[in-house]
């Protein structure tokens, strides 16, 4: 049952048999075998995707449900063991996942040795998937919403930032009017840039506002680490998340551009699937990551660069 659910949800046998660590022979037996069994067929395959039967769209909905049934059923029993142990399902953003959590990783394997994880990061997550044990969420300004229970790492500012070199040759900007002189790289889809003075979250702020609107830019791309890396050249000056240039601002390989201004902020979650029995292993690497993030109001990246918005 779960090879044949894994199989629909990666949408072919070889991926699933890469996720399951199984050889694709042995997938394409394990899902024929169950075929044979029920007697009746499940999945019709063409050379260029699968597709499931009546039978087979039935049969899954059914399988899902019998499998969270079995994993909380595990969870009750392995509650009452002191060590978590099993294999933990994760979903996370790739650049929260390259810059945060991957570096993370050895501390939370050394204090759970019996603990294995599987990262999975294809792109921006914004809403709990109930195929994972633990979703990353990075959200704006827009409440949750949801069957699930999400609890706060932190906040993380979006920063503009530049090399010491880029900055040395082209001069430090003190005001967002000054950034159209400058070398920019933002994301493709934004036409915008509204910059606050003050701290973002203030009652009151007394500071002004100054919405940009960029011109072509030197750069323009969805993907982080690629205008990271662009900035870490001395390319030009880019918006990127706390969580992404925290090293490179304490090693001083990039530098906070206007840093008495606030441009966007994120909140991250650690979020999972309301059920009535958490394993033990899911529970430990959430307390992990609030106890490594904070869980509060507040910036732990740009505090330990110790370049907070003034």
């Amino acid at each position: 049952m779960r090879v044949f659910s894994r199989v629909i949800e990666e949408g072919s046998f070889a991926s699933a048999a890469r996720r399951l660590n199984l050889s694709p022979a042995v997938v394409t037996r394990l899902v024929a075998d169950l075929e044979e069994h029920l007697g009746a067929r499940l999945i019709n395959r063409t050379t260029r995707r699968l597709a499931l039967t009546d039978t087979g769209e039935l049969y899954l909905e059914r399988v899902q449900q019998i499998l969270t049934e079995v994993e909380e059923a595990e969870a009750l029993a392995s509650a009452a063991t002191s060590e978590p142990r099993g294999h933990l399902r994760v979903l996370a953003p790739p650049a929260f996942a390259v810059h945060q959590i991957a570096k993370h990783l050895p501390k939370f394997r050394t204090l759970f040795p019996k603990v294995t994880i599987e990262l999975s990061c294809p792109g921006p997550v914004e809403a709990v998937d109930e195929n994972f044990d633990v979703s990353i969420l990075s959200v704006g300004d827009r409440p949750l919403d949801g069957d699930f229970v999400a609890r706060r790492l932190a906040r993380s500012e979006v920063i503009t930032c530049a090399s010491p070199e880029y900055l040395n040759r082209r001069g430090r900007p003190v005001h967002p009017s000054e950034l159209a002189g400058h070398e920019a790289m933002v994301p493709t889809f934004l036409r915008e840039l509204t910059f606050h003075e003050g701290v973002w979250g203030d009652d009151e702020p007394s500071g002004e506002s100054y919405t940009l609107t960029p011109g072509r830019p030197a750069l323009g791309t969805t993907h982080i680490d690629t205008m990271y890396a662009a900035a870490l050249a001395g390319m030009g000056i880019a918006g990127l998340p706390s969580f992404v240039v925290e090293d490179a601002l304490m090693e001083h390989a990039l530098e906070r551009v206007l840093p008495r201004w606030h441009l966007l902020t994120t909140t991250i979650y650690a979020a999972m699937p309301t059920r009535k029995h958490v394993p033990a292993r899911t529970r430990a690497f959430i307390d992990f990551l609030l106890e490594t993030f904070g869980g509060g109001e507040t910036d732990p990246w740009l505090a330990a660069a110790g370049c907070q918005t003034r």
